[in-house]
């Protein structure tokens, strides 16, 4: 073989492998950047005797924004809609109506953000045992979500966990 056969091969080797590393550190960067963007919601049940009040809050412990994509509740295990005003109005009495917060498809909730899905507050302890029957034990949100890349279709739930 010829040196400069050996030198042309060797160039090529070495422009192989020089891209081969950048390749991989190009998607290593792009899944660090998806990452370190990453909505986290999570739903807390709260029943706070003590302030008269009962509901279900929606929190982002993540780093990026959350984009709602659907949303479904379910009352006593039976599929009802999505969380909007004629489902609360199937589930929720003229007399113990609560405060809401509907989430769309295509709303945002921003990383660091909380609010209440739902939340009722009242100086009767039987109504709010009455409410808190519905919101803590009857009723389940599920919201399936993305990050502002998309299409990682994440879920959080309402059902406690076991």
């Amino acid at each position: 073989m010829q040196a400069e056969t050996v030198i042309a091969v060797a160039a090529t080797v070495i422009a192989l492998g020089s891209l081969w590393v950048s390749h991989t550190q190009s998607n290593a960067t792009r899944l660090h950047n998806r990452q370190s963007v990453r909505p986290i919601l999570q739903i807390r049940r709260i029943h706070e005797r003590r302030n008269r009040r009962v509901g279900l809050q929606v929190i982002n412990a993540g780093l990026g924004p959350a984009v709602v994509t659907d949303t479904e509740v379910r009352l006593d295990g039976v599929v009802v809609g999505k969380w909007d005003r004629t489902v609360k109005d199937r589930i929720f009495s003229p007399t113990d109506w609560p405060s809401t917060y509907s989430l769309r498809k295509g709303a945002v909730v921003l990383n660091g953000e909380q609010t209440f899905l739902v939340r009722f507050d009242s100086d009767d302890p039987d109504r709010l045992e009455r409410f808190w029957d519905i919101v803590g034990r009857r009723l389940v949100i599920d919201i399936h979500y993305e990050s502002v890349y998309g299409g990682e279709g994440f879920t959080v739930s309402s059902l406690p966990q076991e």
